[in-house]
């Protein structure tokens, strides 16, 4: 069997390397039109900052043997054809013609061909683009430029363009190595992936470790002669030595689409699950291909290196005659920023209501470990259910505490359709080093169905600011001592400590509005259900509590 495959970075020697494990003996094909195979993409803002030293390790082995031509074709027996572009695809004669790197062109056959073609960054045309020090990253070649550009000192002030993933990752990158960082989104918000309460956290996480975030603004053009040395937006001009332009990737899907392959409405190859495309000996896996939303079952686009691995397989498999099938992705991310993590899965808020689910979100800020322990870091997570079944919906981290392994188990939760109450029951591994008796999860599962079940009425921060900004005519009840007053506060707020709540309900008028707050929602609970039992008829708990207040405090 003849295997040709088009794409050499991350799904394509996935699928290569699978079936070669499977088939001794399939002549397989890899053709790269660049110079580097199966490196890790995503672990190049580390490279541009120094935590990973050599290039080699990005494209090397556990072991440290650099996989390049000679790596694939003696440990693998797979022929690797590097600086070939494949031009296009011949579906009656099952041929792909190939343009080599001295210009000569051949053809050659197959009998299944996979598709990993990737995708292309997103640079829209502007005036002064083609200066000099304006960057994109998206391969090796980039990141050395990068380097460069910043080993020469030429690079003091930078802008990324862009908020998402990558260029959150390399804003801290970047501060690494000295530089003063602006952000530029055109959106009302940075990291997108996220729902806005979240995002301003991590925006305001990032300003406070010297990175200039500026939401809603438009890049005109660039400025300078041979170098860029200003950006134009539609506020003002930026001062910038270098640029990196991150604003997104878009699937490469020309040669699919010139052979008559049929295009999803994401604009990405559609292919079905075993990643067969429209023409059933034609495959299509990792950043070109379509994907389907796992909660919605819709159509949806995510292109990232850990999907292509395992579509890469799936594919491998079924030309393999192995059955399997890959049914779809949630959207799982996660980013280290500085000392935070950021991460989501599933359905965001507005999602889920876009998809027609009657949803009730929580927020729950809590230590990842039990308080007396010294390594116990704050952990900010977000859960959205699903009011009728209650199951989740998706869920969301920020913080400096350990946002992986909840998210990991929100992953499998959302995975498995499970309830807020079978969530809250798991058995999940306990000891003080690792987690708090009561896992963060489980705790944020446990109060998103006490506001289900109408056992906590809870309130948005921007349902509490906006009471305010109107003066509206409502008591907010800080209900913490004295000592956490010093350290932060919203001026706004009546203070009675929760243990003397009960002794002071005189002070508070019935017949108003109550928000309770605190630092994290425990006490305001607490206080809500003391003034509930009194006769308090309409009292709210400030989600989230002090901690996650994005506003002036």
């Amino acid at each position: 069997m003849k295997i040709v495959i088009i794409g050499g970075v991350a799904a394509g020697p996935k699928a290569a390397a699978r079936i070669r494990r499977l088939d001794a003996d399939a002549e397989i094909t890899v053709i790269e039109k660049g110079e580097f195979l199966s490196y890790a993409g995503c672990g190049l803002p580390y490279y541009v900052s120094g935590v990973v030293k050599e290039q080699a390790e990005l494209m090397s082995t556990p072991v440290g043997v650099i996989r390049d031509p000679s790596f694939f074709k003696n440990v693998k027996d797979i022929k690797v054809l590097n600086h070939t572009e494949a031009k296009s695809i011949d579906r009656k004669n099952k041929t792909v013609t190939i343009k080599q790197e001295d210009g000569s062109i051949d053809t050659i056959e197959y009998d299944k061909l996979v598709m990993a073609t990737g995708a292309t960054p997103f640079i829209p045309e502007l005036p002064g683009g083609h200066l000099k020090n304006i960057y994109k990253l998206y391969g090796v070649e980039d990141a050395e430029g990068i380097k460069a550009t910043l080993s020469d000192n030429k690079a003091k002030d930078v802008v990324i363009v862009g908020g998402g993933l990558i260029g959150v990752e390399m804003a801290e990158a970047l501060v690494v190595k000295g530089c003063r960082v602006t952000m530029v989104e055109l959106l009302p918000q940075i990291m997108t992936i996220l729902d806005p309460e979240m995002a301003v956290l991590l925006t305001q996480h990032m300003e406070s470790k010297g990175v200039k975030v500026m939401t809603n603004t438009k890049v005109l053009g660039f400025d300078g002669k041979e170098c860029v040395n200003k950006v134009k937006t539609d506020k003002h001009e930026i001062s910038a030595d270098m640029v990196i332009m991150s604003i997104g990737v878009r699937p490469t899907t020309k040669l699919a689409s010139d052979a008559g392959l049929e295009i999803g409405s994401t604009r990405a190859i559609q292919v079905n699950e075993q990643m067969q495309t429209s023409d059933k000996d034609i495959y299509a896996v990792g950043d070109c291909a379509q994907k389907t939303n796992l909660v919605t079952g819709t159509p949806c686009y995510v292109p990232l290196g850990s999907t292509a691995n395992k579509e890469g397989r799936v594919a491998a498999n079924d030309i393999c005659g192995v059955d399997d099938k890959f049914e779809g992705v949630l959207g799982s991310a996660i980013c280290k920023v500085f000392d935070f993590a950021a991460a989501r899965t599933g359905l965001s808020e507005q999602q889920a209501i876009d998809a027609g689910y009657d949803v009730e979100t929580c927020l729950s800020p809590a230590p990842d470990k039990p308080h007396f322990m010294p390594t116990a870091k704050l952990l900010m997570l977000k859960l959205i259910a699903d009011k009728k079944t209650k199951k989740l919906l998706g869920a969301q981290a920020i913080g400096p505490g350990d946002s992986a392994k909840r998210l990991d188990i929100a992953v499998t939760a959302i995975t498995a359709g499970m309830t807020l109450s079978q969530i809250a029951k798991l058995d999940l591994c306990y000891a003080p080093p690792f987690s708090p008796a009561m896992d963060n999860l489980i705790t944020a599962a446990n109060i998103l169905e006490n506001k289900i079940d109408g056992a906590y009425k809870g309130i948005t921060f921007a349902e509490v600011k906006a009471k305010l900004d109107n003066g509206d005519d409502f008591t907010l009840l800080d209900v913490r001592g004295p000592s956490e007053l010093e350290a932060m506060k919203i001026d706004a707020a009546v203070n009675i400590p929760l243990g003397k709540l009960r002794n002071r309900l005189n002070e508070l008028d019935k017949d108003k509005e109550i928000v309770t707050f605190c630092k994290i929602s425990l006490k305001s609970y607490e206080a809500a259900l003391i003034l509930q039992n009194a006769g308090f008829t309409n009292v709210k708990v400030m989600d989230g509590g002090l901690l996650m207040w994005p506003y002036k405090k």
